[in-house]
């Protein structure tokens, strides 16, 4: 980085800081951020959020509902005109409509404003007019998170870890073996550095579809405007003896910085520095699904999305010298009503158990951390389902997405103990030995919202209690 670069970057960081401060001071805002990892559900996460924060019949466990203090809640224009807002009412007409379908997914940064009127609490609180507190909800892709990651690691360490990872993998045969026949010390052919590129993208793609979650580079999968620029354009090659200038392999290497500092640099800067509440939706059904292989990556990418947070407290003086940092992350297990509800806990020791390295450092710098299982909109009811032999177990029943079609659903028996599914994890099983795990594509059930509650769902509730609870006293 130059030193115009980073006297701007400097300059940038204090100004932004300053009007963190006056926020804090005259009008207070929270900043959330809201990402999830592939298939998560992300903006329903929102939708239904913002929905049960306005109309709070659905929220006993927050404990500013359940005791009057919420006054009013109402949207407000965001405060960043550059920013995409969040399609609150077109999401929710999509899920709440005589045809319920599911919104589509946002594919870039999206924000929203909350605003609460608060009546004060505590012995002096009847002396004192209501307060008022913004939330912001910034919503991005979990692969921008991942992304993060690069901002301390060179071209020649990420390649050579993907290249290992991919090694293990058969999605990543067909670019091993475009990667066997370049020579990466060859003079620079643009056309062999698009197909690279090309090969690795379709690379990613194949593992997010078989379930795998480290998916970098992120705009990789979803490039916008960068689509075809040299930002864009590279992919991992093992490193020649001295490549030389104009070689294939300094020009990937070079493309390469240029996308840290260039695209993720920014991101991390302009949204990621600002956020001090944090919730990251997992899709951990969808990897006990897929296998163990799912399983550890899903444990490696979580231990990795926490390096990228700065977590501690905020205090006005400490935002003014080093920035914010992130006070409260909740890392939640979604599709919670895809179990029976004796299940939960289980989804949640197990999600717990995945984040066990993380966790520990953020609770060491000061962050609380927190796992749920939830579900952001209920699309199910409690039924016995009958399965071989006869029995009769606990499960539920939807609507399948591809047929329109009422099912009966098991999804398996989930271990008691989590170490049942990461020790194979960890030791590169092939499949579960005495388990089988599945489940279903569901569409959203048609619902009747009755006037004062919001959208059904599971300890969505007990989830703002925990991110939103200490600020709306």
């Amino acid at each position: 980085m130059g030193l115009q670069e980073l006297a701007q970057d400097v300059a940038h960081g204090v100004e932004t800081r300053l009007a963190s401060v006056t926020e804090s001071l005259f009008d207070p805002v929270i900043r959330l951020g809201v990402t999830g990892l592939a298939r998560a559900g992300k903006t329903v996460f929102i939708t239904s959020l913002v929905s049960n924060l306005m109309d709070r019949g659905r929220m006993p466990q927050l404990r500013a509902a359940a005791e009057g203090r919420i006054e009013a809640v109402w949207l407000q224009p965001q405060p960043d005109d550059t920013v995409a807002r969040f399609d609150y009412e077109g999401h929710r007409a999509a899920l709440t409509g005589d045809a319920p379908r599911w919104p589509d997914s946002t594919r870039a940064v999206s924000e929203l404003r909350l605003s609460f009127r608060l009546r004060p609490s505590g012995l002096l609180g009847g002396l004192r007019g209501p307060k008022r507190l913004h939330l912001d909800i910034i919503d991005y892709p979990g692969e921008w998170l991942l992304d993060l990651t690069l901002l301390d690691k060179g071209y020649q360490d990420w390649a050579a870890q993907v290249l290992d990872r991919l090694a293990r993998r058969p999605e990543g045969a067909a670019y091993l073996a475009r990667v066997q026949a370049a020579d990466a010390a060859a003079r620079l052919d643009e056309a062999q550095a698009q197909g690279l590129a090309a090969d690795y993208t379709a690379c990613l793609s194949a593992l997010r579809a078989a379930g795998l979650s480290d998916v970098t580079p992120g705009r990789f999968l979803m490039p916008g405007d960068l689509a075809g620029s040299p930002a864009l354009t590279f992919a991992p090659l093992p490193r020649p003896d001295n490549p030389p200038r104009g070689s294939l392999w300094r020009e990937m290497e070079r493309r390469y910085d240029a996308y840290r500092t260039r695209v993720v640099r920014p991101f991390f800067r302009d949204h990621f520095a600002r956020i001090d509440r944090q919730v990251v939706l997992v899709d951990a059904l969808g990897a006990i699904h897929n296998g163990p292989a799912a399983v550890e990556d899903l444990r490696r990418t979580l231990a990795d999305v926490l390096t990228a947070f700065r977590p501690g407290r905020n205090g006005v003086l400490a935002e003014l010298v080093r920035g914010r940092r992130v006070e409260r992350i909740l890392f939640a297990a979604t599709r919670a009503d895809h179990l029976h509800h004796t299940q939960h806990p289980r989804l949640a020791a197990i999600l717990a158990a995945l984040l066990r390295e993380a966790k520990d450092r953020a609770d060491f710098a000061g962050a609380e951390t927190a796992a749920m299982a939830i579900a952001s909109l209920r699309a199910t009811t409690e039924a016995e389902v009958p399965v071989a032999g006869g029995r009769m177990v606990q499960g539920v029943r939807g609507t399948l997405l591809s047929t329109g079609r009422q099912a009966l659903m098991y999804a398996g028996e989930l271990p008691a103990d989590p170490a049942r599914l990461l020790s194979p994890a960890r030791e590169g099983a092939e499949g579960w030995l005495d388990a089988d795990y599945a489940v279903m594509t569901l569409a959203p059930a048609r619902m009747a919202l009755v006037p004062g509650e919001g959208l059904p769902h599971i300890r969505l509730d007990r989830a703002a209690e925990f991110l939103l609870g200490d600020r709306l006293r």
